[in-house]
């Protein structure tokens, strides 16, 4: 069985690597050439970030939210500018003596309405397109997420599937390698913590990513929509002529302008990050081993994953190889060209590994007359002399396999065919396939929709903050104009003094 010990240490040195590999899923490497982030910090006295793309360095996000700055700060300057202009106004009311009335032409007044009128409707239109751009970007923001994640998930039941075949290894050579056992429960140990972390890793982060997309919709959605309500009372009130009503629209819509002007910033700020994203995962797609992506893929370098599986199949192909060398000197034995199919039922074991030098994993290939391993058990029990039987019966029936060599050659032949079995998931471990093949959707079908969709939130939100800032002004304006005048019910224009 020296043969069979070998390929078990084997499998323990390339579960271990493949163990190591993961831990990359939560470790950044140094991404020593990635173009780092020149933007100012805010949490470092506003010194430069230097660094890259991670999103569990609060650094990162400083200086990422920062790029939102012209938002942030307009909305500062106009909340003092309507708290100093408020406040003046209410100190003129009750201490400034009356201002003499302005007369103006009818035209004067109707311009005013008109334009009035024309930045509600705009301030309309641009509400519908935040409306439509927040719900794309809320879609596509949360698909990203699911599938970044997913294929996180989709490593960590591959690793499962590999700790439940290291368990039934270890179940299977318990009574025969002790050394052999040792290692697959210190590997099954260590692979299972490193599946803990992974599923640590994406449960601390998928929720709180999912729940930040829905606030920003959410409180996107509430500013709108009482913002749009507002436009509405303050056109009705304005054409009832309603002074007290129309003051307090004011006062609220200046605050919600305000908010606004913070959710552009916001917006910004999430369409930064939008491209550090896509910018992050099309690098990673260049160059899997100096992205700042390392530590959300569990990837070897090609050359040592190579390594590992070439030596891996190259180990199972020689032990199938000789088994099948052995069944044809068992048809020379019997001296007729169809012994092994008739005596045993097959004519070979299928290899499900090509021969060299590349020793690729191709399952499909083997002939439809052979069998895997994992079922020679059964055709050995055929030829297995058990302990109820006697030797006499056992010569007779050609049962010369000793029970206890039969039981120990099942646990061989049943741990080999696990190896078979769990090869695909150790070769998707290694490469990270489910990381690559989900980078690569993002990139070439959600990056760009995404992109334009978070594009689009930003200038809509641009726009309806600028429109509101003008209407704001025109109904101070023309609350100002209309002020100690008489109008006829639903008149734009006041009555003759």
């Amino acid at each position: 069985m020296s043969k069979s010990n070998g390929i078990f240490n084997l499998l323990i040195l390339i579960l271990i690597s493949t163990c190591a590999f993961t831990q990359n899923f939560l470790v950044v490497a140094s991404p020593v050439q990635e173009q780092s982030l020149k933007r100012p910090d805010p949490l470092r006295h506003f010194k430069p970030y230097n660094g890259v793309y991670d999103i569990r360095n609060r650094h990162y996000w400083a200086s990422a939210a920062f790029t939102g700055i012209h938002g942030y700060a307009i909305a500062g300057i106009w909340f003092l500018f309507g708290l100093g202009f408020g406040s003046y106004m209410i100190l003129k009311h009750f201490f400034g003596s009356s201002s003499r009335i302005v007369n103006h032409t009818d035209s004067f007044y109707i311009i005013m309405f008109l334009l009035v009128l024309l930045f509600t409707l705009l301030a309309i239109i641009a509400s519908s397109f935040i409306f439509a751009a927040s719900k794309s970007s809320q879609k596509r923001a949360n698909k990203l997420i699911d599938t970044i994640f997913g294929a996180a998930s989709e490593a960590c039941r591959a690793l499962r599937r590999v700790i439940n075949s290291l368990v039934d290894m270890q179940a299977l050579l318990q009574p025969y390698n002790q050394e052999t056992c040792n290692l697959l429960n210190v590997t099954s140990h260590r692979l299972r913590r490193e599946s803990l972390l992974i599923q640590d890793f994406v449960g601390k982060t998928k929720h709180p990513s999912h729940k930040a997309v829905e606030i920003l919709y959410f409180i996107t959605l509430a500013v709108v929509t009482i913002n749009l309500v507002l436009l509405v009372a303050a056109l009705v009130l304005l054409i009832l002529h309603g002074h007290p009503g129309i003051i307090v629209i004011i006062f609220c819509c200046w605050i919600l302008t305000t908010l606004n002007w913070v959710l552009t910033g916001i917006d910004y700020f999430f369409q930064t990050f939008a491209q550090d994203t896509c910018s992050a995962l099309g690098k990673f797609e260049e160059n899997p081993d100096n992205s700042s992506l390392r530590f959300i893929h569990p990837c070897a370098s090609p050359v040592d994953s190579n390594k590992l599986l070439l030596q891996i199949g190259h180990t199972v192909h020689d032990f199938i190889s000789q088994l099948n060398t052995k069944l044809t000197e068992l048809e020379g034995v019997f001296g007729i060209e169809e012994a092994k199919e008739v005596t045993l039922g097959f004519r070979q074991i299928c290899d499900p590994f090509s021969g060299a030098p590349n020793y690729t994993y191709a399952p499909q290939d083997c002939p439809k007359d052979a069998i895997p391993i994992g079922n020679l058990s059964n055709i050995l029990s055929r030829f297995t002399c058990y302990k109820g039987n006697s030797a006499e019966e056992c010569l007779v029936d050609g049962r010369f396999l000793p029970e206890a060599s039969y039981v120990m050659a099942g646990a061989y032949i049943h741990s080999i065919q696990d190896l078979i079995n769990v090869f695909p998931d150790v070769l998707s471990l290694t490469q990270c396939t489910p990381v690559k093949q989900a980078f690569s959707d993002i990139v070439a079908r959600q990056c760009k929709p995404f992109k334009a969709s978070v594009r689009m939130l930003w200038s809509s939100a641009l726009s309806l903050s600028t429109i509101m800032m003008v209407l704001v002004s025109l109904l101070v304006a023309k609350t100002c104009q209309d002020r100690k005048r008489s109008f006829d019910k639903f008149s734009i224009v006041p009555k003759p003094v």
